[in-house]
């Protein structure tokens, strides 16, 4: 019974030193880039709801940037610098190491800008979308195209996406970034908080 009971407790000491390990400001954030690195399933889930919000590409380009953004994240790498706990707050410093992929980008548009008679297409918008639009909506449109007239018409480009999506699938260059993640406890739990844009950027390499 002695023995039993002493490895009852040993049991016990085990499993509460690796709850503890596993609830660490540093080991959250391992796991949350490691979900990314292991194409997770809600990570998947979460992307392709994403590119379904944007109807800027057509299914087969949308097919082919998800495919670009598993490319990224399993190819992603990273390194904890440091590690700060205040109380229920803590910041974790990362550098992150991604597929260049903004600067791929960058060319494509200086491309486009230097060569735009191979872009014929125009805008990809549905030409029978744009007859049903009402007057009020084609002022609307055309106030936004002014807000950011060169990014709304390059980006509706159906061949110049096409261009851009077979640029990126050559990218093997890479580039490191400096993350800080933020953390609140919870419930005695370490949680993540949300991260602005710019820190998504940076994981997938579009800073």
């Amino acid at each position: 019974m002695k023995k039993i009971l002493i490895a009852f407790l040993l049991g016990i000491i085990i499993l509460t030193g690796c709850n503890n390990t596993m609830n660490t400001p540093t080991s959250k954030v391992e796991d949350f880039l490691g979900k990314y690195q292991k194409l997770d399933k809600k990570v998947l889930t979460e992307l392709e709801e994403t590119l379904k919000k944007d109807d800027s590409m057509n299914e087969e380009q949308r097919k082919e940037y998800q495919i670009l953004l598993e490319k990224q994240y399993q190819n992603l790498s990273y390194k904890i610098k440091n590690e700060e706990i205040e109380g229920d707050t803590a910041t974790v410093d990362v550098e992150v190491e991604v597929l260049d992929y903004q600067t791929s980008i960058n060319k494509s548009k200086e491309y486009y800008a230097e060569h735009k008679d191979e872009f014929k297409d125009g805008d990809k918008k549905d030409e029978e979308d744009n007859s049903n639009e009402t007057v009020k909506e084609k002022v609307e449109e055309a106030a936004d195209d002014v807000k950011d007239e060169a990014k709304d018409k390059i980006d509706n480009i159906a061949s110049f996406i096409d261009y851009k999506i077979k640029e990126l699938k050559t990218v093997n260059e890479k580039i490191k970034y400096d993350l800080t993640f933020n953390l609140t406890k919870e419930n005695g739990e370490w949680v993540i908080d949300d991260l602005n844009d710019e820190d998504r950027q940076k994981l997938h390499g579009l800073y």
